[in-house]
């Protein structure tokens, strides 16, 4: 009886327990909506939030794909997590967005808004708002520059303008103009890596003259 106790017990342990260890939360990117509808040539509003999953993070690179058949992108205003947003959307089908801290001491370790972006239907149809994960990152706060980015955890939204029509919901390669190949965040740690080196050589030198 004994025995039979405690292989009930192993189960349920096994059964309660491994869930919640299993269900570990991630460095993510997302919006602050799952779905949109807009009226043929209406605009609408969407934030884009990121979180860093309690992890210290000095700044992320967000690359949003969507169908530029369906929508364009007019604009991009600075969210309030991040001292430092930038923005590209030259580039039809995508969006590219930065976000940095001032200093890399004062890394950032809450969730919240890097920027809204403003898009405006064209056409009947549907398209989807997503992230492309082969080069947005959320860069951790160590020597390493780890991108913590989690693409499993990611979210998107679905769009429909006017009657939906058509359905494409599939982004499509975005033309006329071009997005960084590398991110402000890689920029930043290749030109600031040989700066320091410099300065360290530079103070040496006083000290021996």
């Amino acid at each position: 009886m004994k025995n039979l106790f405690k292989i009930f017990l192993s189960i349920s342990t096994f059964v309660f327990v491994l869930p919640l260890i299993l269900n570990v939360e991630a460095a993510s990117l997302n919006f602050d909506k799952t779905t949109v509808s807009v009226a043929n040539s209406g605009t609408f509003q969407i934030s884009v939030t990121v979180d860093p999953a309690g992890e210290g993070m000095n700044g992320t690179d967000v690359y949003v794909s969507y169908d530029a058949s369906v929508l364009k992108a007019t604009a991009v205003s600075a969210g309030s997590l991040f001292p430092y947003v930038f923005n590209d959307i030259a580039t039809s089908g995508k969006v590219y967005i930065a976000g940095t801290v001032t200093d890399p001491a004062s890394s950032i370790s809450t969730s919240g808004t890097v920027a809204t972006i403003t898009f405006q239907g064209l056409k009947d149809g549907t398209t989807t708002l997503s992230f492309d994960c082969s080069t947005s990152k959320i860069v951790k706060d160590d020597t390493q520059v780890t991108n913590i980015l989690n693409c499993s955890q990611n979210g998107s939204c679905a769009v429909t303008v006017g009657s939906g029509g058509g359905t494409n919901p599939t982004p499509t390669p975005g033309s006329g103009g071009q997005l960084p190949t590398s991110g402000v965040i890689d920029n930043v740690i290749k030109f600031a890596v040989p700066g320091v080196i410099l300065l360290i050589l530079g103070s040496a030198l006083r000290l021996v003259l």
